[in-house]
């Protein structure tokens, strides 16, 4: 499976694939970031109340997001699988070939 595939515009499949990565490294150093920054604002448990739940929020938005980058991909992917396995016997395979020519065979011999 070739990772230069254009799959529209500009955008290749390593180019998606490279683009998940970098989310997640990214995300990874914005939520450590977060909560450095929100750290030293929780004194009590009615702080983190309060807290909490935003990152949690956050978390999960970031999470969907790549998700359905994640999801892109895998339909991609098997695109890319299915298309490379056809081949020009309109994408079955050699036995399912042979087999279909034994039919025709066969009914034609009936006639």
């Amino acid at each position: 499976m070739s990772l230069d595939k254009l799959l529209f515009k500009n955008k290749k499949f390593g180019d998606l694939l490279e683009e998940i990565y970098d989310n997640q490294k990214k995300k990874d150093k914005q939520i450590s970031a977060l909560i450095s920054e929100l750290r030293p604002l929780v004194q009590d448990t009615g702080d983190a109340t309060l807290i909490v739940p935003l990152i949690k929020e956050y978390l999960e938005i970031g999470v969907r997001n790549d998700d359905q980058l994640v999801k892109l991909a895998t339909i991609v992917q098997r695109i890319m699988q299915s298309q490379e396995s056809a081949t020009d016997s309109f994408g079955i395979s050699e036995e399912e070939r042979e087999q279909l020519m034994k039919e025709i065979n066969n009914i034609k011999a009936i006639e």
